[in-house]
């Protein structure tokens, strides 16, 4: 793809973070970067809401990291917000303002998902091996923990404890005793405790820790030689070097109490959360020692959206592995996604760039359509709009899951039932095209479709088929009808005409 400048922006719990990306021959070179310690988490009150001193250290961020962003197409940036975002009950109200201040749309991501894209980052940043690697990140709000060989990750999973929501719930004012770090130690070992057995079933030959609080412990083992001979040579954390800087941290009372070279100002505050969590991760996955990559989120997120660039876009391979899964009939499934997009060339340019995503849409929309008849056949299309918005999708963002959800209830059924998407939104036509292909697509058999003329205007649809095709199908036609009436009831015309085809008079 030549020169290019990709740009990821990582909304975490504890710190924000821009990482903007140099592309040369499907490599990403580190170009610029800015880091805000946000403490998001922080900000969260018991009721699992935002306060309002955090939403403006956010948004002051993102104004900044929006300057530096100007010039960037937007299809060269991709924003993810992790834990907190996923948690805050006034995330919905917050978002317009972010993404207003940022000038690019913010993408919520669910645990396993950011458990991918870090795994994908760091296996970039290491030099490719053909043994099983343990990567354990951190978080400010969650922890992730992936086993993968070389690219490809194998288990996610990703557990609600980090290094901010940690140190607020058992470390409030900053101290550190015996009896603080012991209870946080094993609240951590019993959310580890839920995967240890599945994760040393796979086995893996290398453990490495990512992101800030795996680096900042690693650095201070490293700088006051606590480790017993280092990792490597290089920045390493061992179980003895572990609990070495646990006893010092208690001894002293308090992290900003230690007297050790590298202590880093900007993580103080929730270093002792990440040591408690990280002590625990040894202990429970029986880990003696754990290298440190630099790679993490941020630059999963380039090598992920460099991958879209070149067409090989992480969320259709989930397409077809949820396809294979809820064993979908793929010849229905191609015949309503040629229908489905056949409608939606005559409302809108699908070649022109600015519809790309919703020709994507459509498609899996399409593809995906049917996986609800794997639970039962009654209310399939619920149960497939349950499916897209729970299950893990790698790829796709909780904002993708949702709008993929609601292509899914939409394909048949009452149209009230979306009365929340705004009558502007694109997917309205998305739905429309999808309801009809899978009701002209019935009878599931290969069948040429009459020639169609289909236009909109003044919220209203107008469809034209041959009048002799009308009359010779007259279940299609009652369809057709009762689509008529399913539109008006939510204030949106279908209007049916009939029309001769040229030399049916003379014949």
């Amino acid at each position: 793809m030549g020169y290019q400048q990709l740009a990821a922006v990582d909304l975490g719990s504890n710190s924000f973070r821009l990482q903007i990306g140099r592309v040369l021959d499907d490599q990403i070179y580190p170009l610029d970067s800015l880091k805000e310690s946000v403490r998001l988490a922080s900000g969260l009150t018991a009721g699992k809401l935002l306060d309002t001193a955090s939403q403006q250290r956010a948004l002051a961020t993102l104004r900044r990291f929006g300057e530096r962003l100007r010039g960037f197409q937007p299809e060269a940036v991709r924003v993810v917000a992790t834990n907190t975002l996923r948690v805050a009950k006034n995330a919905a109200d917050f978002l317009p303002l972010a993404e207003e201040a940022l000038g690019f749309p913010i993408e919520i991501i669910g645990g396993r998902e950011e458990a991918r894209l870090i795994y994908v980052g760091v296996a970039h940043s290491l030099p490719s091996v053909n043994h099983k690697r343990l990567v354990v990140d951190i978080g400010g709000g969650s922890t992730e923990f992936i086993i993968g060989n070389k690219l490809e990750p194998q288990l996610m999973e990703s557990l609600y404890m980090g290094c901010v929501s940690y140190s607020l719930r058992f470390f409030p004012d900053g101290k550190v005793d015996k009896k603080r770090f012991r209870e946080a130690e094993m609240a951590a070992a019993q959310e580890i405790e839920t995967i240890a057995r599945h994760y040393q079933r796979s086995g893996w030959h290398e453990a490495i820790g990512s992101s800030g609080s795996a680096r900042a412990i690693a650095d201070l083992l490293e700088l006051n030689h606590l480790n017993p001979g280092g990792v490597n040579g290089n920045n390493g954390i061992t179980r003895q070097g572990l609990d070495t800087l646990r006893a010092l941290m208690i001894r002293a009372g308090s992290a900003e109490a230690m007297e050790l070279a590298g202590l880093p100002s900007d993580r103080l505050p929730v270093l002792a959360g990440g040591l408690a969590i990280l002590c625990a991760v040894f202990s429970g996955l029986g880990i003696d020692q754990m290298s440190y990559a630099g790679g993490a989120l941020r630059l999963g997120v380039l090598y992920d959206l460099l991958g879209r660039f070149h067409h090989h876009d992480m969320r259709d391979s989930t397409v077809l592995q949820f396809m294979r899964r809820y064993q979908v009939d793929g010849r229905q499934a191609r015949r309503v996604e040629n229908t489905a997009l056949n409608f939606l060339g005559q409302l809108i340019d699908v070649d022109a760039p600015k519809h790309e995503n919703d020709v994507r849409f459509l498609k899996w929309a399409a593809n995906l359509h049917e996986i609800g008849i794997s639970i039962a056949h009654n209310g399939y299309h619920k149960h497939g709009a349950y499916i897209l918005g729970f299950a893990d999708m790698p790829g796709f963002s909780k904002k993708d899951q949702s709008r993929l959800a609601s292509l899914v209830l939409g394909q048949r059924g009452k149209l009230e039932k979306l009365k929340e998407l705004p009558r502007s939104d694109s997917s309205w036509h998305l739905i429309f095209c999808l309801r009809l292909a899978a009701a002209l697509h019935r009878s599931r058999v290969d069948i040429a479709l009459p020639v169609s003329r289909l236009s909109y205007g003044a919220d209203s649809y107008q469809l034209e088929l041959p009048d002799d095709w009308l009359a010779s199908n007259p279940l299609s036609a009652a369809v057709l009808a009762d689509e008529s009436m399913a539109w008006k009831r939510v204030g949106c015309g279908l209007r049916i005409k009939s029309w001769a085809l040229p030399g049916a008079a003379a014949a």
